[in-house]
């Protein structure tokens, strides 16, 4: 049972990293658009650069009070959250089952 518990919180993750591939291009693509110091800080393939994660994650995305850029990034921040927890959660339950074997 504690394998399946596992198994399901890396379908949460899975999910989790589908979102995020939907709502993290999208806000790229508006910071590129609307926000040019911020695009420019990241510079060009944005997509894992560190610059950029840390600046959803931190939430320096509400600081342009752009209400189209926070409804963007705010899914993208849910998610990228949601792998996380996902897989610390698997791993937690995979290092109890094997303690308990």
């Amino acid at each position: 049972m504690i394998l399946f518990l596992a198994l399901l919180c890396v379908a949460i993750a899975i999910a989790g990293f589908t979102a995020f591939l939907i709502f993290w291009p999208l806000t790229l693509v508006h910071v590129r658009d609307r926000h040019a110091a911020i695009s420019a800080e990241f510079g060009p393939g944005a997509f894992l650069k560190p610059a950029a994660l840390g600046w959803l994650l931190s939430g320096r995305y509400r600081q342009p009070r752009d209400p189209a850029l926070t409804g963007l990034a705010t899914p993208a921040l849910v998610a990228l959250l949601t792998i996380f927890a996902g897989l610390v959660f698997a791993a937690l339950l995979w290092l109890l089952s094997v303690v308990m074997a």
